[in-house]
């Protein structure tokens, strides 16, 4: 159990990693949006994520 759970960890830092690498200012440009965002709208997309990763799981299972 706790390799899958490693493995969906290195794999979300992957992924996390290579929009950076290959395009830095469009990453940053997101920042700086995000930023911008209030605390309920980065709410909403926390829960909205998280939600798509669960079905997602619940779907490959």
């Amino acid at each position: 159990m706790l390799d899958y759970w490693l493995l969906g960890f290195a794999m979300m830092l992957v992924i996390e990693g290579l929009i950076p690498f290959l395009f830095p200012d469009m990453w940053r440009e997101m920042f700086r949006k995000l930023i911008a965002l209030t605390e309920g709208q980065l709410r909403f997309i926390g829960i909205s994520t998280t939600l798509c990763g669960l079905l997602m799981l619940y779907w490959i299972k």
